[in-house]
């Protein structure tokens, strides 16, 4: 097997894995492999599309911190230090849990390989359905670099269109090489792990008036801080801990702030723990197993009642409207006519998994997702040379590091290294 460090063309490359993302799932698996044996730049590579390490939270909001944070757990066996004393529970999380990755990273010396943007993962064999595989309307693979154009969320105004061809065209042989083409050349490999989260795919619905709207309208990625809403009336659309967070900290600077959701939040006491963590990961994994979009795992744990939490509640700050009919070029109207005046609309509803580059693949099911199975739900059933890490039930920190262990012990027992 050729070496595929920086400074080698990919395209003679031939290994055994090509891990897609160094997020959290991304460097579970990669190093989970690291220690059955597979050698990056030999066996195995880490593709990543950032410019450094840590993922999405590189992108995070600068004013979360760690102390707001929604739980991170250990990765890989690494220590990260974010409850020890001595913590800086006030540090950036777009700074803390980057500085974490780039640490696994050394650890296990991944020598991860970026910036890199995956357009396609396509079958080697030529003439199979899955190597024809090509975007119906335009005759191209999907470019996955291009899933969140500058400015605006890829799905607004259309809802969640799917991003892989359903299962019923797909034949052919499921054995051989992947191709993985990128804008820095094409990695051939018998599996790919692919762990490219939601981030770059956020997700705004459509709402009638939403263009009329002469106010600011944005998703939560590209929220910029409170200061810059200071003295503004901020309408907060969304049920997850994101609402939750970004209304806790507006409110003491906004003119006035309102809450939105489809339905009644649902308020849990106690802590986040790991025992809550896996009943939360399970229920999650019922949907995948059935070849349903997956539910995020917050959306079926609830919301945490922390101290701050109940002061928003008892302050109003929290209290819920259900949600608006239409926009309006001033605000919101809801369907008994009353209307919300409001200067910015902030979308915090959520992301789509990122996998328009396995389109190729032809993975997803009738029931409009990709039907999983084992090991702990990252085997593609469709495929058994693919793993998503990261999707579903492995999209929080808890979930990602059994599942990225997971995924790396089920392809190191297929591969003939293993044997």
């Amino acid at each position: 097997m050729s070496p595929a460090g920086p400074g080698v063309a990919p395209d003679v490359w031939r290994g055994s894995v090509v891990v897609i993302g160094a997020g959290q799932a991304g460097l579970s698996a990669a190093a989970g492999l690291r220690r059955g044996g597979l050698v990056p730049g030999r066996d195995m590579v880490v593709l990543d599309g950032e410019d450094g390490p840590g993922g999405a939270w590189r992108h995070r909001w600068p004013t979360l911190v760690m102390r707001t944070v929604n739980g991170i757990h250990d990765l890989a066996g690494v220590r990260s230090g974010f409850d020890e004393p001595g913590a800086d529970p006030d540090r950036p999380a777009r700074d803390a849990v980057p500085d974490y990755f780039a640490e696994i990273e050394r650890t296990f010396d991944l020598q991860v390989i970026r910036p890199v943007r995956v357009h396609a993962v396509r079958d080697a064999a030529p003439g199979g359905a899955r190597h024809a595989g090509r975007d119906a309307a335009s005759g191209r693979a999907p470019d996955a670099g291009r899933d969140a154009a500058p400015g605006r969320a890829p799905d607004a105004g259309r809802g969640a269109a799917p991003d892989t061809a359903p299962d019923d065209a797909a034949s052919g042989d499921r054995t051989g090489p992947l191709l993985v083409e990128t804008d820095r050349g094409t990695w051939t490999a018998d599996r790919v792990v692919n762990a490219t989260g939601t981030w770059s795919r956020p997700f705004v619905p459509a709402y009638p008036g939403a263009a009329s709207f002469r106010g600011r309208s944005l998703h939560a990625r590209d929220y910029p801080g409170p200061s810059e809403l200071a003295g503004l009336r901020v309408l907060v659309v969304g049920g997850g801990i994101t609402a939750v967070q970004l209304l806790l900290e507006i409110a003491p600077y906004a003119a006035a702030t309102t809450w939105v959701t489809r339905r009644e939040p649902v308020w849990n006491d106690g802590p986040f723990d790991a025992e809550r963590g896996r009943a939360a990961v399970a229920l999650v994994e019922e949907r995948v197993r059935a070849g349903l979009p997956p539910r995020s795992v917050v959306g079926v744990t609830g919301l945490g009642l922390t101290p701050q939490v109940r002061a928003g509640i008892a302050s109003g700050v929290l209290r819920r409207r259900p949600m608006f009919t239409a926009l309006t070029p001033e605000g919101a109207r809801w369907a008994d006519g009353t209307t919300e005046p409001a200067d910015v609309v902030l979308w915090a509803t959520g992301w789509r998994p990122a996998l328009g580059h396995l389109a190729p693949l032809q993975l997803r099911g009738p029931g409009g997702g990709i039907v999983m199975g084992e090991p702990l739900d990252t085997g593609v059933v469709a495929d058994p040379r693919v793993h998503l890490v990261g999707y579903g039930p492995s999209a929080s920190t808890i979930g990602a590091d059994r599942a990225g262990r997971a995924a790396a012990r089920a392809v190191l027992r297929g591969l003939p290294l293993a044997a």
